[in-house]
């Protein structure tokens, strides 16, 4: 669905764009071919370098395509605007519609705005994240938790495009804020270990005074899962797969949980199962539960969860495209939403996925969580 999606993206922009040029048929040819190799870049380079989740290319190549993918699929949705826009204004007034619609000066601006903009995208894909301060309020909360900080990270998508000074840089981010609590919800990697070996050992570096917590998400099942669970405890990285631990502060206690990506199912591994992650808690104590998905959110809160940390959706890479990720994802794609009484927290995540390096209006982020009482 996802290549015939983006050849159909091609094809319309081939259509209604390189076809209306006042040019040569060869040279409207050669230039529609162009359109559908980028369109279908993430198969392409799959057949000569790594998969489609972990394209093995050059990173300026991978850069290159991201600028020209985005800028490709910005542009298709300018086209579609006008020729909608154009199509109801023609209903209304054929003259007004008919301007709009065989306008030579507007397709050319939307080519170069979606240009720019797609290299704006990009860029803001690649930098180092920011960090986002928030805090909780959490029911039940211990006295002793009250104040007590979290460094929540998501969907570092280690790969050929985010390699080893990234990770560092992200590493020096996340330490600098001292956290009592690290938690990673997930694709922290893209690529087999072998492919990522010199570029995940930063991760090591990460440090909080109770310890550094992970679960996988899907893409971790892309490659070779069970080698990198090992690869991630080597690190130093606790990885919860449908288990908990117990944090005590004090007479204050505070359960961690969490379970692993639900396309586990489809290579043979374990799958999410939140109660049994809850089995044998204590009664009474706030459950925090790492859970890489947000579409799962009101499943997990009928489980007894009292804050959920997830990522996958990025924030929806770019402002309006993210009204579509909701969609499939329960309704959940960037920020805070209090559900049935839960606080589920969605993180843009600090990297992405490389097959589509584009940030408009939803910047990566490093999250610092705050935990306070809820009076």
């Amino acid at each position: 669905m996802f290549l015939l999606a983006a050849g159909l993206i091609g094809f319309y922009v081939a259509w209604r764009y390189v076809w209306q040029l006042k040019l040569g048929l060869t040279a409207k040819a050669v230039l529609s071919v162009a359109v559908l190799i980028v369109a279908e870049h993430q198969w392409l380079v799959s057949r000569v370098a790594g998969t489609m989740a972990s394209p093995e290319s050059p990173r300026w190549l991978i850069i290159g395509f991201g600028v020209a993918y985005g800028a490709l699929i910005l542009l298709a949705c300018f086209l579609l605007i006008r020729d909608v826009l154009g199509g109801l204004l023609y209903l209304v007034s054929r003259p007004v519609g008919r301007r709009l619609l065989a306008g030579h000066k507007l397709p050319h601006v939307m080519a170069v705005s979606a240009l720019a903009l797609g290299a704006w995208g990009t860029s803001q894909a690649v930098r180092v994240p920011e960090i986002r301060k928030m805090e909780l309020p959490v029911a039940g909360l211990a006295a002793e938790f009250d104040g007590y900080r979290i460094v929540h990270l998501t969907d570092l998508h280690i790969s050929r495009l985010l390699d080893r000074p990234w990770v560092d840089a992200v590493v020096d981010q996340a330490n600098a804020l001292n956290p009592d609590l690290m938690l990673i919800s997930g694709d922290l990697v893209d690529g087999t270990p072998s492919t990522r070996a010199n570029d995940i050992p930063p991760l090591g570096r990460l440090a909080a005074r109770d310890g550094v917590y992970a679960v996988a998400g899907n893409h971790e099942y892309y490659a070779a899962y069970s080698q990198w669970i090992e690869a991630f405890r080597g690190l130093g990285i606790t990885v919860l797969e449908n288990e908990h631990t117990l944090i005590r502060e004090g007479a204050g206690e505070l359960v961690i949980a969490g379970v692993p990506d639900q396309v586990s199912s489809r290579y043979g591994q374990i799958g999410p199962d939140v109660a049994k992650a809850l089995a044998g808690r204590p009664q009474g104590v706030p459950v925090i539960l790492m859970d890489h998905r947000p579409g799962n959110a009101r499943n997990n809160r009928a489980q007894g969860v009292d804050l959920q940390l997830s990522g996958h959706t990025h924030g929806g890479h770019i402002r309006g495209f993210d009204l579509l990720v909701a969609r499939f994802n329960a309704g959940f794609v960037s920020g805070l939403y209090d559900v049935d009484g839960m606080s589920l927290y969605v993180s843009n995540g600090a990297g992405l996925w490389p097959g589509f390096p584009q940030r408009i209006g939803r910047p990566s982020e490093i999250t610092e969580i705050t935990l306070r009482r809820r009076s």
